[in-house]
C-alpha cells in the first residue's frame, strides 16, 4: 500500500482521524466569524454529511452482524445520526452570523461528540477485535468509496444502508450541484 498513509489503510483508525477533524472544525466554527466562519461551516457540514453516510454504509452493517448485540448498538447510533441530521440541516439552512446559531452549533457539537463516543465504545473496539488487518484495509478502501460519492449535506430520515444506495446518488448530485452554485455566488468561502 505505498502511497496511503497507515491510518488510511485501517476503518477504525480513519474514522479516529476524521472524529478529530470533526472538533478540529467545530473549533474554527466557534472562533471565527464572518467568510471565515463561514467557510469553516461549509467544511463541518460536508465532513460530517459524507462521514455518517459511508458509516451507515460500512459500518453499521459489519456492526448489526459481528458485534454483540449489534443490531441494538447499529440502530442506537442511527437513531442519534438522524437527530444530529435534522439539526444540522437546520444550521445548514441559518446564516451564520444569525445570533442563535452559535447555540444552536454548541447543541449540535455536544450531540455529535456523544455520538462519536459512543461509536469508539460501543463499536470501534469491536471492530478491532472481530475484523482483522485485511478485513480493516477493506472496510477503510470501503468507507473511502462511500465518501466519495456521499451526499454532501444532511438528509435525515436515509439512515440505513438500502436507503443510502437508493437515494444517496441523487441527493449527492442535488447536494454537489447546490455546492457548486453557493461557490459560483461566492457563498462558499
Amino acid at each position: 500500500m505505498a502511497g496511503i498513509a497507515a491510518s488510511d489503510a485501517d476503518v477504525v483508525a480513519l474514522l479516529m482521524r476524521q472524529h478529530g477533524d470533526i472538533r478540529n472544525l467545530f473549533d474554527e466554527v466557534e472562533r471565527t466569524g464572518g467568510d471565515e466562519r463561514r467557510s469553516a461551516f461549509r467544511h463541518l457540514v460536508r465532513l460530517l454529511a459524507v462521514h455518517e453516510t459511508a458509516e451507515e454504509e460500512v459500518v453499521r452493517p459489519f456492526t448489526r452482524a459481528s458485534v454483540p448485540d449489534g443490531a441494538k448498538v447499529a440502530d442506537e447510533r442511527l437513531a442519534e445520526e438522524r437527530a444530529a441530521k435534522e439539526l444540522l440541516s437546520r444550521l445548514d439552512e441559518m446564516d451564520t452570523d444569525d445570533p442563535k446559531f452559535l447555540t444552536e452549533l454548541q447543541t449540535l457539537r455536544l450531540d455529535v461528540m456523544k455520538h462519536a463516543r459512543a461509536e469508539e465504545r460501543y463499536e470501534f473496539n469491536h471492530i478491532r477485535r472481530h475484523a482483522d488487518k485485511a478485513r480493516l484495509a477493506a472496510m477503510a478502501t470501503a468507507l473511502k468509496a462511500a465518501e466519495s460519492v456521499a451526499p454532501t449535506h444532511p438528509h435525515p430520515g436515509t439512515e440505513s444502508t438500502a436507503k443510502n444506495l437508493m437515494l444517496g446518488p441523487i441527493a449527492a448530485l442535488m447536494d454537489r450541484t447546490r455546492d457548486a452554485v453557493r461557490k459560483a455566488m461566492g457563498k462558499d468561502g
